[in-house]
């Protein structure tokens, strides 16, 4: 009897205190997810409203033993622009995303689109083509276990335009002018006498209107939500393309501690999040490009030849960058190749062929 009630207090304690006691006790796990930037933007929306709920669903499904405490701080309040790769690798948070864009020193590879303008304007391809260089190229994947964390699912931005507080018709209007410019981005200006200047989303509006700088490289659907065209009514879509731009990681050790059905069900769900933020993010393009126009903004699309004649102007970035890695030993020749016959093999017109 004695023995009885001992056990009964253990397993009492276990299911309060979250306590394992094996395969059939349950647990609670507390993970505190972060980003960078507020939930105005899809992927930090999807990861509030899609990934955490339906992780939620899926564990009530298996039984409901299992429970995970959220705790999300999103907008910079644990993790700023560029330090999420860090908080959640030394544990300060458990999961969040992780924008590539922002971590081109420790995370070079994933950078790749981002290093070979005018590709494909089409979100699903890009996702698809890193997706498949993750599965190819383990140097891919070891960005992120280097780190001490796992890949759930990817985020590819619409394709990128411009935003100016003058008219843009041709690559020539941009010499001489200050434009933010994100990251390796600002390599989509060189040669073309355009002035880039570092920069991020929270700063576009304000660096803007303040005269930091007279125009944005950005996706439309950034644009839209910050108001944007506020401050630079004039749209050049010169389709620079749809870009990876990061994804949702968890830290491994988190990752590991869970039974295998819990790991089963964060990379299920983040496969899913990468679909549906690839789905809303292009039904959300269209969208916010009707937003602007209504309010003001004028467009410009720029042809296929004009894109050829901004490509040509620059050097060859994509070869570059490619030659960059090799020194440090790493594929770059292969994931570049990699990533422009992915776009070939999918019928895409490149602006410019830069391996050949």
């Amino acid at each position: 009897m004695i023995f009885k009630r001992a056990m009964l207090a253990v397993v009492t304690a276990a299911l309060i205190w979250g306590a394992p006691l094996g395969s059939a006790s349950a647990k609670t796990y507390k993970i505190t997810v972060v980003a960078g930037h507020p939930p105005i933007f899809l992927w930090v929306t999807l990861c509030r409203d899609f990934f955490i709920p339906e992780v939620n669903k899926r564990l009530e499904a298996a039984g409901g033993k299992d429970k995970i405490v959220w705790n999300q701080a999103y907008g910079g309040t644990v993790a700023k622009i560029g330090g999420v790769l860090e908080a959640i690798e030394d544990g300060i948070a458990d999961m969040g995303f992780v924008g590539t864009i922002f971590e081109a020193s420790k995370m070079p590879l994933h950078n790749v689109t981002y290093m070979t303008p005018f590709g494909t304007d089409d979100i699903f391809q890009v996702v698809d083509i890193i997706g498949e260089l993750q599965a190819k190229i383990p140097a891919m994947a070891k960005e992120w276990t280097r780190h001490n964390q796992v890949y759930l699912g990817g985020a590819a931005l619409d394709t990128y335009g411009l935003l100016t507080d003058f008219p843009v018709k041709t690559v020539d209007d941009v010499k001489g002018h200050k434009i933010a410019a994100p990251g390796p981005s600002a390599n989509w200006l060189k040669g073309t006498g355009g002035v880039p200047v570092a920069s991020n989303l929270n700063e576009y509006y304000n660096g803007i209107k303040t005269g930091v700088f007279e125009g944005t490289l950005t996706f439309m659907t950034a644009a839209a939500a910050i108001k944007v065209y506020e401050v630079a009514p004039y749209i050049c879509m010169a389709n620079f393309g749809s870009q990876f731009a990061g994804g949702l990681s968890i830290n491994k050790d988190v990752f590991d501690a869970f039974p295998p059905g819990i790991q089963k069900i964060f990379l299920e769900v983040g496969r899913q999040y990468t679909k549906k933020l690839a789905e809303a993010q292009a039904a959300r393009a269209a969208k916010a490009m009707q937003t602007m126009q209504q309010h003001g903004a004028k467009v410009v699309t720029l042809s296929q030849a004009e894109r050829k004649r901004w490509a040509d102007k620059l050097p060859n970035v994509p070869m570059q960058w490619a030659a960059a890695m090799e020194k440090k030993g790493l594929p770059g020749k292969a994931v570049l190749k990699g990533y422009l016959d992915g776009l070939r093999k999918r019928g895409v017109q490149l602006a410019r062929d830069w391996d050949r």
